[in-house]
């Protein structure tokens, strides 16, 4: 048995979003956070700032979905017309709501240098038929409507106020005031295939999937995300079934599974790295510093990580990481050779426990008929085990740089 999904739909009001001026980042939160809480996003539109544009909006918004959620456009100021519009559209009027000003009196008692004025007060006057949400975290209140059955919220435009109002006040609500299905998101992440031609050899499991379970593909750099979507009343049921789905493809893909959710590779290195005690180098030439950013770009990352030498000539891979000079007259900065010397000796310099190295072509020039562009060697290194292999990427230069990057973090996984 399963629920209808609610609809929402989600409106973000603002001539600075239309115009490239600022990133539309409140969708995609609100859009993330709704799906976690089991509704659907039905349409996400951004509109100016303009009274019938944003009339238009709301009514083919309230054809499709259940409710409608506006962001921005409620400031003190002459170009934030959204309760204007709402009043005219809900055919009512500003009033004075003195609770609003009990709101914005407390937040500006814990903010010395703010200052009740003329238009501060503005925010007190919120459309009659309206139920006031309060804005614990800024001026401008929340205003909630209810019209046949459908729901219309306008929150502001600032992100922290938004996603405080919506985490503690309007998710709730639309839980309380909708029955919705139980929604549960399972990710396996599998390396070593296409799209396509994962696509092909799981066509079969797909197939059977029961109709409660749907399944999306997500292919980034190498490793491809099969996200499994349930929707069923009873969660007990639906995580039984989804379980069982997830040991029927490990059956087929077995070690192509890198991990059973979804976690950045980097982040899941880190926790094993964590989990072991083990510091990590990197010794980088045709990334650049690629991996060793990945890895700072985590909170903490100094629990597992040491350092990096981006050797990008030869004399750094010499001088620094003790590279054989006739080695690379013989091999080549792209071999087995050199990038395990690399592996090696960024290891011993740093006093790491286990290291990463890369050399490569990654274009769109330098490459031969022998080393074409694309033309990747890596080699993880710890004390007992040295480990390399030579990757043919493409010829993209931004692409090789990922690709190696993901490519090295899993050969590190393998020997820790």
């Amino acid at each position: 048995m399963v629920s209808s999904r609610v609809k929402i739909e989600l409106i973000t009001i603002g001539d600075e979003i239309l115009i490239g001026q600022i990133v539309d980042t409140n969708s995609a939160w609100m859009a993330t956070e709704l799906n976690k809480s089991g509704f659907e996003l039905a349409q996400i539109t951004s509109v100016h700032d303009d009274a019938n544009h944003i009339i238009e909006s709301l009514d083919f918004a309230l054809r499709r979905a259940d409710v409608v959620l506006f962001t921005g456009g409620i400031g003190p100021t002459k170009d934030d017309i959204t309760k204007q519009t709402l009043c005219k559209y809900f055919d009512t009027k500003l009033v004075f709501d003195e609770s609003v000003i009990h709101n914005i009196e407390k937040l500006f008692s814990t903010r010395p240098n703010f200052v009740m004025n003329e238009l501060t007060r503005l925010q007190a006057m919120v459309p009659e038929n309206c139920t006031v949400i309060q804005n614990l975290v800024g001026t401008a209140p929340v205003t909630w409507f209810e019209k046949d059955g459908k729901v219309i919220v306008s929150m502001p435009g600032v992100p922290y106020e938004m996603k405080n109002v919506m985490s503690t006040e309007i998710i709730p609500r639309l839980q309380k005031h909708f029955k919705t299905p139980v929604l549960l998101h399972k990710t396996v992440q599998v390396y070593g295939y296409g799209e396509s031609a994962l696509a092909l050899l799981i066509a079969d499991w797909e197939n059977e999937l029961p109709e409660y379970i749907s399944l999306a593909y997500l292919p980034n750099s190498g490793i491809v995300k099969l996200r499994l979507s349930g929707l069923m009343d009873d969660v007990l049921t639906l995580e039984f079934a989804m379980n069982q789905q997830i040991d029927k493809l490990t059956q087929i893909l077995g070690n192509a599974i890198v991990v059973y959710e979804d976690i950045l590779i980097e982040k899941l290195i880190g926790n094993l790295l964590k989990s072991k005690n083990l510091m990590v180098a990197t010794a980088e030439s045709c990334t650049g510093g690629n991996i060793a950013h990945q890895f700072t770009l985590i909170p903490g990352s100094s629990e597992f990580f040491k350092g990096s030498v981006v050797a990008y000539s030869n004399e750094i891979k010499t001088n620094v990481l003790q590279v054989s000079t006739e080695d690379l007259e013989n091999y080549g900065a792209v071999s087995q050779a050199v990038v395990e010397q690399m592996a090696i000796g960024i290891r011993k310099l740093l006093k790491a426990d286990v290291s990463i190295a890369t050399s490569g072509i990654a274009g769109p020039t330098g490459g031969t008929p022998e080393k074409p562009v694309g033309t990747v060697w890596i080699s993880v290194s710890s004390e007992e085990l040295t480990l390399s292999r030579e990757f043919r990427f493409g010829s993209l230069r931004e692409q090789n740089i990922i690709r190696s990057t993901q490519a090295a973090l899993l050969m590190l996984k393998e020997i820790i």
